[in-house]
């Protein structure tokens, strides 16, 4: 436990690191997959990649998260760890045709 403590406080990015790396992109206000599937139990980090010329907002209510991306930009957003089940998410700009879901198993 000490020890695990002093870590903490020398290196406090560390609960940051994800156990794994995700990639999603946007592309004609759709996102890239549209399914993705995770471990449940695992911190990710999902790189987003906006590759349209507009702004996009990735929301999700049942992650409890929102980021506006830039148009051509790039962001990354920490998850988890997850419990197993289907977390939806939106591109909140355009809700008709940027929809996916991440699925923790």
């Amino acid at each position: 436990m000490k020890q695990t403590l002093i870590i903490s406080l020398l290196f406090p990015f560390a609960a940051l690191a994800a156990d794994a790396d995700y990639t999603l992109v946007i592309k004609d206000h759709r996102f890239t997959p549209t399914e993705l599937t995770v471990p449940a139990g695992k911190k990710i980090k999902l790189l987003i990649e906006n590759q349209d010329v507009t702004p996009e907002e990735f929301e999700s209510h049942s992650l409890n998260r929102e980021k506006i991306i830039a148009g051509k930009g790039k962001v990354t957003i920490y998850l988890g760890p997850l419990e197993a089940g289907s977390y939806p998410f939106i591109g909140e700009f355009n809700e008709a045709t940027a929809k996916g879901v991440i699925h923790a198993k």
